[in-house]
């Protein structure tokens, strides 16, 4: 039977699942959590927790299987539709009004699975906004944890049944068919949304969003897990922007970090970080009102203190986030209430006057303040200051870390005194000194007197005498600077060239009806025309840099191994083969692909051409081997 009580045989697979594979589901809820795991367990034939740990250590290909079942990826176009008619009809024309005609629109779809919701908001974005507004504004995110759900969601490709709840009208202006019972969605519109592995409870949000889709994913976390997300969401989002959640998700309505403006359809705001400061201090746990109200005065009173110390003081948490920062410390290094809660080494005080988290680090090793003194500080005005810092590390009753406190001491006024000191005791020792030499260096003040008159007759002469010598050197300089005119002139002719050849080069790939890739010895990929877009899905920009062995495509691309080190190692000047493929339509091709060696002063890499046989007739690629040409 699975209970929802701490478990030590569970909580050891969960540490073991963190550890080996990286997935924390610590603070999912334990009860549908262990429910999840114990179907799996049943369906190997195992009872206990130590029993099937001890089976993922030997099989370890049962990790897919397992996440498969704890991921529960359901989703569907436009679910719950009469919420998304609200969102499209009220709140994403109020969001686009209050942005400038020019500004980006930034949304993140959380928890996306296999990409059906992320497209519902392209859909409803590109129906508020026209399909080009949409190409030239719109950054839609989409993420989720599951890797296998979030490469179903790249292809973009659906059957008839996923599509039926979008309507028809949309359907017909948003999908085009591949002709073998799948549809996929529009190619330029798939630009703008950008899929990627994301974890909620461990990886930092993404900022600056004017719309963020969390639907029926909160759920499965417990409250502490919710908590964290929540936080998480609220220094995501911007003052003006919406958290649309799922129609089973009504935390929010006791929540301190958003209001709801629509509760019907989960639709929420942002509250404002001047209204949060005093939400905070109505803690649930609290007795009763009176003792609410006496905890608050006294966290009020608690800020106003530490706001008013007479030296400028910050607090980072054990997350490297800055947390507080007094008055002082606003002021002394420009800081404002907006910077509280970001990242602290996204400040510039973070590393100027002194590089600040390396010193943190060493604060928790040694578990002792760390102090410096007499730490430079240049001001805008070309004046220094001096600092004395003390980080003070932060802990609990039970010793464990919170994060630290930072002071910086102005002694400025104390260095320069110091330093006015210094200077005066030594003009007195000088001054002393320059006396008793005064007059030893009166007597000898003629005979030198008489000996520069001299001196001074020998240095007319050679003052002469170098000015020939920079006359001499000047006529060098000009002749050598025609010289460097006429360098000039030739590097300026093969640059033209060089530009004329680029030129020609791209008229080249651009007017070429075959894919041409082109990498270089480590496979990484240097060329993408437009003709291998079109087959297989992926941008340029999505593609350059990296190994073409590492590309997620409808080509089995490890089948291009043998065939590439042949070509690099000069061993074939071609190499030709036919492959089975899926297009990025998700249809099944036969793919004709030759690889040739990318030649310099010595092979420097392959280049790749291809192209689909089902629908090409052949055309010579070089040689005496043909690809096929497109027959219309």
């Amino acid at each position: 039977m699975v209970t929802s009580s701490k478990d030590p045989a569970f909580e050891a697979l969960l540490t073991y699942l963190r550890q080996s594979r990286g997935f924390d589901f610590t603070g999912y809820k334990r009860s549908t959590l262990m429910r999840r795991v114990h179907k799996r367990m049943q369906t190997l034939g195992l009872e206990e927790f130590s029993d099937y740990l001890d089976y993922l250590e030997v099989y370890p290909e049962e990790f897919n299987s397992l996440f498969n079942t704890i991921l529960i990826n359901v989703t569907a176009f436009f679910r719950d539709l009469i919420a998304w008619d609200h969102l499209r009809n009220q709140v994403l024309p109020s969001l686009i009004s209050s942005k400038n005609p020019k500004d980006p629109l930034r949304i993140w779809s959380a928890g996306c699975a296999s990409g059906e919701e992320a497209y519902t908001l392209a859909i409803l974005m590109a129906e508020n906004l026209g399909p080009e507004q949409f190409r030239q504004r719109v950054k839609i995110y989409a993420t989720d944890v599951d890797q296998e759900a979030l490469n179903l969601a790249r292809q973009a490709t659906y059957s008839s049944k996923d599509i039926e709840e979008v309507p028809e009208l949309l359907r017909n202006k948003y999908f085009e068919s591949t002709g073998n019972g799948r549809f996929v969605f529009r190619h330029d519109l798939r630009r703008s949304v950008i899929f990627g592995r994301h974890d909620l409870l461990q990886d930092a949000p993404i900022s600056r969003l004017d719309l963020l889709v969390c639907r029926n994913t909160l759920m499965y976390f417990n409250a502490e897990a919710q908590g964290r997300v929540l936080a998480r969401f609220h220094f995501a989002l911007n003052d003006t922007g919406y958290l649309f959640l799922g129609k089973a998700e009504m935390l929010l309505t006791h929540t301190n970090l958003f209001n709801p403006i629509d509760l019907r359809y989960r639709i929420f705001t942002k509250v404002s970080p001047t209204n949060i400061r005093d939400r905070l201090l109505v803690l649930a746990q609290a007795g009763d009102e009176e003792a609410s109200n006496r905890l608050s005065r006294n966290i009020r009173l608690r800020e106003a203190a530490f706001d008013t110390a007479p030296m400028a003081q910050i607090v980072i948490d054990l997350n490297g986030n800055l947390v507080l920062a007094n008055e002082q410390a606003r002021i002394l290094f420009n800081l404002s209430i907006r910077d509280l809660g970001r990242p602290f080494h996204e400040l510039e005080l973070s590393y100027r006057p002194v590089e600040l988290r390396s010193l943190i680090e060493r604060a928790y090793a040694d578990r002792r303040p760390v102090q410096l003194s007499n730490v430079e500080r240049y001001l805008p005005d070309a004046t220094i200051q001096y600092l004395d810092l003390k980080i003070l590390p932060l802990q609990d009753n039970g010793n464990n870390f919170l994060g630290v406190s930072i002071s910086f001491t102005d002694i400025t006024r104390y260095t320069q005194i110091q330093e006015e000191l210094q200077h005066s005791r030594q003009e007195l020792e000088t001054t002393s000194e320059e006396l008793q030499s005064t007059n030893e260096e009166l007597e000898t003040t003629n005979e030198e007197l008489q000996s520069t008159n001299e001196e001074l007759e020998t240095t007319n002469e050679e003052l002469q005498s170098t000015n020939e010598e920079l006359e001499t050197m000047n006529e060098e300089l000009q002749s050598t600077n025609e010289e460097l005119q006429t360098i000039n002139n030739e590097l300026s002719d093969r640059t033209t060239e060089l530009n004329r050849s680029n030129t020609f080069l791209r008229s080249i790939l651009g007017s070429l009806q075959t894919g041409v890739v082109v990498i270089d010895t480590n496979f990484n990929i240097l060329i993408w025309n437009y003709r291998v877009e079109d087959l297989w899905g992926l941008r340029t920009d999505e593609v350059l840099g990296n190994s073409l062995f590492g590309l997620d495509i409808g080509l089995p691309v490890d089948q291009l191994r043998v065939p590439l080190r042949e070509v690099l190692s000069g061993r074939s000047h071609l190499q030709q083969l036919v492959l089975e493929a899926t297009n990025r339509r998700g249809r099944t091709i036969q793919c004709y692909i030759t690889c040739t060696p990318l030649r310099g002063s010595e092979i420097e890499g392959a280049i790749l051409m291809m192209t689909d046989t089902d629908t090409s007739e052949r055309i010579n690629l070089g040689g005496d081997n043909d690809i096929f040409r497109s027959e219309d």
